[in-house]
């Protein structure tokens, strides 16, 4: 008996390194042997749709371990011993497999039979992006969905690069604070002040600062002066200027330099949202206009909902998001990041991502329209803050 390494379908049955590794593969999953002893698995479909769900086998008898989205901003581990046990949106499984026999017809004994591990990853796909699940009967499924009606499968290709490849931005050698947990969006300079002072007379300098949610200029459309906060639409609040809010007095590049020679700060980033706020910004306000936003509604994949719903796309889903034409995106990153640049920031951290994929109906769908964002934010990255992306 010969036992290759990569991944074959034999007899209705994933085999790896002469294991099965699922049972009952129907006929329409494929299996295309790629470098290294691994695979691309993928299924065909007689019909055009945005969302598919197709069954790759039966898992059962192998202690496994996966990362799911349990909220559409979240993915925690879960482990487990059949497919019953994957839950909706796993975006990672790794499988523990006891290896019986050796390579080249060579007998192990059984009773020191080696481990080794299948590690089953979704991928993108031309517009489709993709996610593992697990059913009550063991079948272990994939779902390939795009947010678009029109969605064209192309072949895989490399979008990304190894961590080995890419440059480490220098701030990682240094101890840093994040304002977040301290001050959420209440967030001041004199906090600031007080935070880095703390540090230091505690024995740790931070070296590298985040100044997170709260210094941007925003407005909550649906809060009412001298009335009640209608819990929730804090997350509705939408982004009407790229320059600071009236807390920092129009002075952040002199509050920056003043910190970075006081408490011997390296590095200084700034929070925003991929989308500007939380919100997305304000479609009415004249400093937006010119980025063309319009306001749309989230629109949730079964996916996003099928662990645990999150209050923050709830209301983003009721009250809407004021997105920017994805043709003006790059304007929109170009003029927040070269103006934080002139006023000494070092860098940015961008949060709220995930929005991006509920948007993508009329945009060609979420793979087209996340990576439209992307790319304009990694290039206006590159260019205003050249060592730090």
């Amino acid at each position: 008996m010969t036992v290759t390494v990569t991944p074959e379908v034999v007899d209705g049955r994933l085999v790896v390194r002469g294991r099965t590794v699922l049972a009952g593969v129907p006929k329409d999953v494929t299996v295309d042997p790629a470098a290294g002893g691994s695979a691309f698995v993928g299924a065909c479909s007689p019909s055009r749709s945005s969302r598919h769900v197709f069954t790759l086998g039966v898992l059962q008898g192998y202690r496994l371990v996966c990362l799911f989205r349990f909220k559409i901003w979240w993915m925690i581990p879960r482990t487990g011993k059949s497919g019953r046990d994957v839950p909706m949106e796993t975006q990672m499984l790794l499988l523990e497999v006891k290896e019986e026999a050796a390579i080249e017809d060579e007998l192990d004994d059984k009773d020191t039979a080696n481990t080794f591990y299948v590690l089953l990853l979704p991928v993108l796909d031309g517009a489709f992006r993709t996610s593992l699940q697990g059913t009550d009967t063991d079948e272990l499924q994939f779902c390939v969905e795009s947010g678009s009606l029109i969605g064209i499968l192309a072949k895989h290709k490399g979008t990304f690069s190894h961590v080995e490849n890419k440059k480490i931005p220098a701030n990682l050698d240094w101890f840093g604070w994040c304002t977040w947990d301290a001050f959420y969006t209440e967030v001041s300079p004199k906090g600031i002040e007080e935070g880095l002072e703390s540090l230091s007379a505690g024995g740790s300098p931070a070296r590298f600062l985040i100044i997170d949610d709260g210094w941007q200029s925003t407005i909550n459309e649906f809060h009412k002066e001298g009335e009640p906060l209608i819990e929730g639409t804090q997350f509705a609040t939408r982004l009407v200027d790229i320059k600071e809010n009236n807390k920092f007095e129009g002075n952040l590049g002199k509050f920056i330099k003043t910190i970075k020679e006081r408490h011997g700060l390296k590095f200084v980033y700034m929070w925003h949202a991929l989308a500007g706020y939380w919100g997305g910004v304000l479609p009415t306000s004249e400093v937006m206009k010119k980025y063309n936003p319009k306001l749309v509604h989230p629109v949730q994949s079964p996916g996003n909902i099928g662990n645990l719903q999150d209050i923050v796309m709830d209301i983003l889903e009721k009250y809407g998001v004021g997105i920017i034409d994805p043709s003006k995106i790059y304007n929109f990153y170009n003029d927040l990041h070269s103006y934080l640049r002139d006023k000494g920031v070092d860098g940015v951290k961008v949060d709220v991502q995930n929005l991006i994929e509920t948007l993508g109906s009329g945009y060609g769908g979420r793979v087209a329209l996340t990576k439209q964002y992307q790319q304009a934010l990694e290039e206006s990255v590159a260019k205003n803050f050249t060592d730090n992306i």
